[in-house]
């Protein structure tokens, strides 16, 4: 049952995504503001095919921040970077460089504001994301970086990478870790999803200027207190 409902949801999700794809391809060269509805669009049709396929629920826990702020997200499937800017307000993600060569998305994923890190930029790649980064800042706009830096199973407890740190540092914005168990409603690397209730768990905001070692205990601890 689970593989036969995963199964229909990817064919309805997949195939009812590529209008908002080509709206958000033809707003970036048209209308922000087409842009801007077409990705919102698109992460609300997400979850909705989620609720009424997968029988997913969504829950958060605790306040979110608006305005410009530095979320600090676990990252346990897909879900949660689809689930972006449904949660927030135009939101830029730190992901990774190579999803900007999808014809069409990554075009408008760069156009919208997404924030590609290159994992073997060395220094350049960093200072490349720096520079946008503050520009997102500029425009009073929430960024979201997934610290651990990559999609892990649930339970697992990686340590943070060292971009998190520098954005933290360069920005001098608070940080709001946020836990999420979406990966115990799908196994890593399987196809299916089982139902239940997605929660994100909001931590406490730290403030900007805290020690490396410390602002990385918290929000290795924030991000990960769904895990025990």
């Amino acid at each position: 049952m689970f593989l036969l409902r995963s199964l229909l949801f990817a064919i309805v999700f997949y195939v009812g995504s590529v209008p908002y794809v080509i709206a958000a391809f033809i707003g970036t060269y048209s209308s922000v503001a087409l842009l801007r509805s077409a990705v919102r669009g698109w992460s609300v049709y997400h979850r909705f095919t989620m609720r009424w396929i997968l029988g997913i629920r969504f829950h958060v826990e605790g306040e979110l921040t608006s305005g410009s702020v530095l979320y600090a997200i676990k990252h346990e499937s897909f879900m949660e970077t689809i689930d972006m800017p449904r949660l927030f307000h135009l939101p830029a993600v730190v992901t990774k460089r190579e999803l900007f060569d999808i014809p069409c998305w990554g075009t408008a994923a760069k156009a919208y504001g997404m924030i590609p890190v290159d994992r073997e930029g060395g220094a350049s790649g960093l200072r490349a994301m720096i520079a946008l980064a503050k520009e997102i800042k500029a425009a009073d706009r929430p960024i979201v970086i997934f610290p651990e830096g990559t999609r892990v199973a649930h339970g697992e407890r990686p340590p943070l990478q060292s971009g998190f740190a520098g954005l933290y540092k360069l920005l001098g914005l608070p940080v709001v870790p946020i836990a999420v168990n979406s990966g115990a409603l799908t196994p890593k690397g399987k196809p299916w999803w089982r139902s239940g209730v997605m929660t994100y768990k909001v931590g406490e905001t730290i403030p900007p200027g805290l020690p490396r070692e410390e602002v990385e205990v918290r929000v290795h601890a924030a991000i990960n207190i769904l895990n025990n």
